[in-house]
Parts: C-alpha cells; sequence; structure tokens
C-alpha cells in the first residue's frame, strides 16, 4: 500500500508527509514477516516516506510476542521463514531451531523467499508431534512488479493439506490484533485503517470495529466491490493514497 519492492507507491510521500504535517498519527503494519520493524522504517525513510521503528508493526513481531506469552523463556520454537522471523523469536526469548528433532513446543511459519520443502517437512513433523502452529499470516499472494506471487497463505495450504488440519492460530491481517495495535501505538481516537487489499486490510478493519478506505494501487480492484458486503466492505475508495486529502466520499 506504501511501498512495491523498493518503490514508493504513487502519492505515499506527499500524502504521510501531509498527514505528519497535519499533526495525524501515522502507524504501518505489514503482514511481511521477513523484516522486522526497524528494517522496514528504514526502508520506508529511504524512500522519503518518514517512519520510526516504533511506528511500524509486523506479523513476525506479532507472533513472536503472541509465542512469548504462551511458552516459557528459552524454549524451542521451529521457524519457518526468514531470518527476520527467527530474530523476532530470539528477541522474545525464545530459542529458534530448525529441525523438528529439536522437539519444538511451537511451529511459527511466516514468507521467506527461502522456504521450502526441507523446512515444510521439518514443520509438518513437528505440528504432528504436537506443536502449536502459528502463522504470521494467510495472505494467498504477495504483490510484485510482474503480479501476484505464492504469499504465505500458499505456504501454509501446503502443510494444511499435509496434515489435514488449520494452523493454532494467525496473528496477521485480517485478525484485529495488529489493527488494535496500531492505533494504540498513536493514540488513535478514531482510526482510519488504509490498504489496497479487501481480504486482509479491509476485511481486517471491519473485525477491528474500524473505518477504512481501500486504495487502487495494489491488489484489489474496483469490480470487486460488487461482490463485498458488510463489514468487509471499505468505508471509502481512492485511487490512490492521495484519497487521504480529498473530501470524504462513501464507498
Amino acid at each position: 500500500m506504501v511501498f512495491l519492492i523498493d518503490t514508493p507507491i504513487p502519492g505515499a510521500v506527499e500524502t504521510v508527509a501531509a498527514l505528519r504535517e497535519s499533526g495525524i498519527g501515522v502507524a504501518f503494519a505489514t503482514n511481511n514477516a521477513s523484516r522486522r520493524s526497524a528494517e522496514v522504517a528504514e526502508l520506508l525513510t529511504g524512500m522519503g516516506v518518514a517512519a520510526d521503528p516504533a511506528e511500524v508493526l509486523t506479523s513476525a513481531g506479532a507472533a513472536a510476542a503472541a509465542l512469548a506469552q504462551r511458552c516459557a523463556a528459552g524454549d524451542p520454537v521451529l521457524v519457518v521463514g526468514a531470518a527476520a522471523l527467527r530474530e523476532e523469536v530470539s528477541a522474545a526469548g525464545l530459542r529458534p531451531v530448525t529441525s523438528a528433532d529439536d522437539k519444538p513446543v511451537a511451529v511459527v511459519q511466516g514468507y521467506g523467499p527461502e522456504v521450502g520443502w526441507a523446512q515444510l517437512t521439518e514443520a509438518c513433523i513437528a505440528v504432528r508431534a504436537g506443536a502449536f502452529w502459528v502463522a504470521t499470516n494467510t495472505d494467498r499472494t504477495l504483490p510484485s512488479p510482474r503480479g501476484p506471487l505464492p504469499g504465505n497463505g500458499s505456504l501454509v495450504a501446503v502443510l494444511v493439506t499435509a496434515l489435514g488440519r488449520q494452523p493454532d492460530l494467525v496473528v496477521g491481517k485480517p485478525q484485529p490484533g495488529l489493527f488494535h495495535a496500531a492505533a494504540a501505538r498513536v493514540g488513535a481516537e478514531r482510526p482510519l485503517v488504509v490498504g489496497d487489499r479487501l481480504d486482509t486490510d479491509i476485511a481486517g478493519a471491519g473485525r477491528a470495529g474500524m473505518e477504512s478506505l481501500l486504495v487502487l494501487t495494489g491488489v484489489s480492484t474496483r469490480a470487486e466491490l460488487s461482490t463485498v458486503v458488510g463489514a468487509d466492505r471499505p468505508t471509502y475508495v481512492a485511487d490512490d493514497l492521495t484519497g487521504l486529502l480529498a473530501p470524504a466520499g462513501s464507498a
């Protein structure tokens, strides 16, 4: 919604700057578990979108925090995903492992470009042996300049097929946790969720009881709106992020 790979989405730089100049709090919540908050903030700032690590919430951090509440300090957790997810698990006081032979008490699964059969196999064995299974998110796709590519949800589906069941916990959007945490970070009284995906950003806003703005610069299209009803429908729709600076019009 704010950037694609290493390029800001049109309107993102000037819109975020204008919001900050108006004294409006801004927080960034991402389902991508392949970067830590500081990395995302550095990437955004390098693009011209000023961001502080404290303003960034990731599904990797949320998953690690959820595991820390459930597990004892030092417990082994099998990590399926990128280095950022392993680092978050370690920072939460848990011990990242890569093999089911280490008897992990939990498995945490997030997107990572290197995830393949070997990691999924270890996770399958560990979950079947009783490990608590956490998915950072279940996005079927992730955006790219070449079009949508397999996301973490597609990788989770591999284990769902092999195990015949769903994860024990999904922490990312559209679950409401990230939205509530983001609103609390900036002290928002009437938060507005802005996103480009109906199935995660907008549906999640509905679950969190928040208003939402769908921007048409990413995954979801205006045509898809005709199939969406109730709480999963955005409050507002705009062509891009500059719509935040325009007079409101209901979707």
